[in-house]
């Protein structure tokens, strides 16, 4: 296996063209295929007529790659005996929603989410429109090694489009009853938009409109020619800065090509920082709860920012910490039974919509923050407790735990957290040391009230990786 082709629980990503194949693709859906008919009935993985055989929902984000894997893959569930439900260039929230929506028995999106243009990567959903777990994912690995078996004349599979599948998403957003839509149109927001060229153009410009904004935009166009690093980082978001600064708007939003991260910026042309999407979310749902109602349960990964910890200690509600992964997230999200959660890289999750992360609902829970409080942006990133938040990569060797090791003993007064590689952890700071697994590297993440402070978290483990 090459170093730039990522296999995970839940998928695999690679390089156009030298690991991600039209071949490879179309094996893997097959194997996904296949599990998924023997995750289904008796009677459907026997039988042979389209209202009886199991459908998986295809989508994809705007990437130049995705027409020849959409075919591949399209071409690799067929020949299992699986229908195929296309809905063409989505956010991947929204092909969650529909594997929930159509009843299916699986999704498969086409993206590399964040990472660059030469990428491309392909995602199982099961069929509780959450990622697949470790068990299921080495399942369809399995099959795919060994081959799937395959249909002959009188069995393959069909193919269907469903064109309406934006619009539920987006139906179903404003009708949370945390989201008031009339007194976010009262308030007319100016809103700034970068789509970084992805599938954003496809959902997002609509939501804004429906909720009475105005919107200035760049980087619409959902060809998947990325003008700038498609991560929506602070330093990749200039030109957004100078969007919102030249004409005037109340706050700007970047989502990344698939359309389940947000960030924003600030009235002033500022990134904020991710963490503060979330941090906004969790304060406007829970700003929207009854008074009387009992403690409610926050879930967000080992890498989150305190800033989120203080907004749901803010609202009174309990902070739990899981592994760095959506799908992990989310089943904790489940098991808890929280009523919101997320990640710190600006994707937010709402079980009351679906389990998944979802720009276009964080989208609507900020400006419902807005409109409810009368704030600016900067006015309540001014009103948070601050902090500085390092994010660092170092090469990743053969071997992490005398890595972990080495940090245990150099920083004994932690408290320490190994579930999702090593988090340290005091009461204003943390590290957290883990592999990614997007890239082949080591991630070292670190937050402290200062920056100073951080930094010097992160050197202590790069002085130790080596």
């Amino acid at each position: 296996m090459s170093d730039t082709l990522m296999i995970s629980v839940s998928g695999m990503r690679g390089h156009v063209g030298t690991d991600l194949t039209p071949e490879l693709v179309a094996r893997h859906a097959a194997a996904f295929g296949a599990w998924v008919r023997t995750a289904a009935s008796p009677q459907i993985a026997g039988a042979h007529r389209s209202d009886t055989r199991p459908a998986v929902v295809l989508g994809r984000d705007a990437r130049t790659s995705g027409p020849m894997f959409a075919r591949a893959a399209t071409a690799g569930l067929m020949s299992v005996g699986v229908d195929v439900i296309d809905l063409g260039v989505v956010p991947t929230p929204t092909v969650q929603m529909a594997v929930e929506h159509h009843r299916a028995g699986a999704g498969l999106i086409l993206t590399a989410s964040h990472n660059p243009i030469e990428w491309n990567a392909l995602k199982f959903v099961g069929p509780d429109g959450i990622f697949l777990d470790e068990a299921s994912g080495a399942r369809v690995r399995a099959l795919a090694e060994q081959g799937p078996p395959r249909m002959g004349w009188d069995g393959i599979g069909e193919v269907r489009d469903d064109p309406e599948a934006v619009g539920r998403h987006l139906d179903a957003v404003l009708a949370l009853p945390t989201i008031d839509p009339a007194a976010i149109r009262r308030r007319g927001f100016h809103v700034a938009l970068d789509c970084v060229r992805g599938a954003g153009a496809t959902a997002m410009p609509a939501l804004l409109e429906r909720l009475g904004c105005r919107v200035s935009g760049i980087n619409l166009q959902p060809d998947g020619h990325f003008p700038r690093p498609p991560e929506p980082i602070p330093e990749n978001l200039g030109e957004l800065g100078r969007l919102v600064q030249e004409v005037g708007a109340d706050i700007g939003f970047a989502v990344d090509p698939d359309v389940d991260r947000l960030a924003v910026v600030d009235e002033r042309g500022r990134p904020i920082g991710e963490d503060y999407t979330l941090a906004f979310a969790v304060r406007a749902v829970l700003d929207g709860r009854p008074t009387a109602a009992e403690i409610a349960t926050v879930v967000v990964n080992l890498s989150t920012s305190l800033v989120v910890e203080d907004a749901a200690r803010a609202g009174g509600a309990r902070l739990v910490r899981a592994p760095v992964g959506e799908a992990n997230v989310a089943r904790a999200i489940r098991d808890e039974g929280a009523v919101i959660g997320g990640e710190g890289n600006g994707g937010v999750m709402l079980p009351a919509l679906h389990i998944g992360r979802d720009a276009p609902l964080g989208v609507a829970l900020i400006l419902q923050l807005l409109a409810q409080s009368g704030a600016k942006v900067s006015e309540l990133v001014a009103a948070a407790p601050r902090y500085s938040i390092v994010k660092a990569k170092g090469p990743r060797g053969p071997e992490l735990q005398p890595l972990y090791d080495r940090l245990r003993k150099r920083f004994a007064d932690a408290e320490v957290d190994e579930r999702d590689g090593l988090r340290l952890a005091w009461r204003d700071r943390w590290l957290h040391v883990r592999p990614s697994g997007t890239e082949p590297i080591v991630r070292l993440i670190a937050e402290a009230p200062t920056e100073a402070d951080a930094q010097a978290l992160v050197a202590a483990g790069r002085d130790l990786l080596h």
